[in-house]
């Protein structure tokens, strides 16, 4: 049986690239869909276009806030649904209007138009954002979401969208990711701004007493939770935790990132921000039990193939 076309949204995202990276490498035709609007985005492009097997590629660049969605479902039978607006920081104020039209809008737009698309699974991205966090322990799936910023109830709001749409038969899973880091992460994000310091950047900005812990997980890890999702035959409705099961301090981060780089990491003490949890920490039996699926890749190593693409790695051994 031929395989079938997976629709990527935001495939020129951090996460996205890397899950059509892995897609195309397995052979399966991938038909991505991206704003494009920044030049990372771009970039992003021009490296998937390049790929040994971009002759299972098709772009298209829109917005998913006003295109028309059918043409794209056309020949679908996988959704995943990577695209929205990150940030837990950027959503207050003004910028909950746009996390609200990427996040919310979007998603309910995309799965309404699968009411009339023939799709087998429609994988949704959503966040431990939905969470207040974890001081007690690992948190499961069965806790009820509460969110502490605009973001989180965003993708809380993902999550019940997905459960609503399946109840009427789309094929749902929303899988939540926990504090991703990697190669093409984003700027704005923790250990890329650790290096963009170490690269003659502004110091890093530590917020608080630094003592705050994420269950900080490799893109690599949640692209392969994210395939398997598409792959195994899941209730629709389902969730799943993504990550590593293993909280770490962000000082903690910041010592192995230097120690990896042979230089601490210039740092400048900033005032704790609201929507900023004490803890998060995934109980990931779920994803073990229905996904087939273990993080891989250990905290250092993860970290060492960060740097190592920035060219800040002062050991080629720590990248093996």
């Amino acid at each position: 049986m031929d395989t079938p076309t997976h629709l990527v949204t935001g495939g020129a995202g951090f996460i996205g690239r890397t899950v059509v990276d892995r897609l195309l490498a397995d052979g399966t035709p991938v038909h991505l869909v991206d704003r494009a609007d920044q030049p990372r985005m771009q970039a992003a492009l021009r490296d998937l276009a390049a790929h040994p097997r971009a002759d299972l590629l098709r772009v298209t660049r829109a917005d998913l806030a006003t295109a028309d969605l059918a043409p794209l479902l056309t020949d679908a039978g996988v959704v995943v649904h990577l695209a929205g607006q990150p940030g837990v920081q950027a959503s207050w104020g003004d910028g909950f209007g746009d996390h609200v039209r990427d996040n919310v809008l979007v998603t309910q737009r995309l799965l309404e138009a699968t009411l009339d698309a023939p799709v087998d699974r429609v994988v949704v991205a959503s966040s431990s954002s939905v969470l207040r966090g974890a001081p007690d322990g690992p948190v499961d799936e069965a806790t009820t979401p509460s969110p502490v910023s605009p973001y989180g109830v965003t993708k809380a709001t993902v999550e019940q969208l997905c459960a609503t749409y399946a109840s009427r038969g789309v094929p749902t899973v929303a899988l939540r990711f926990f504090t991703v880091y990697g190669r093409h992460q984003r700027p704005d994000m923790a250990v890329a701004r650790m290096l963009a310091a170490l690269d003659g950047g502004p110091a890093f900005p530590l917020r608080g007493d630094g003592w705050q812990e994420r269950d900080w997980t490799h893109v690599d890890d949640i692209t392969a939770g994210v395939v398997a999702a598409t792959r195994r035959d899941l209730a629709p409705g389902t969730v799943c935790n993504l990550g590593s099961g293993n909280p770490v301090s962000l000082r903690e981060v910041l010592r192995l990132t230097g120690e990896l780089a042979g230089r601490p990491v210039p740092v400048r003490p900033v005032a704790p921000v609201p929507g900023d949890p004490a803890r998060t920490w995934a109980d990931t039996r779920r994803a073990a039990d229905l996904l087939g699926w273990e993080p891989l890749v250990p905290l250092r190593a993860g970290l060492a193939d960060q740097l190592h693409g920035a060219g800040l790695l002062t050991t080629t051994s720590d990248a093996a």
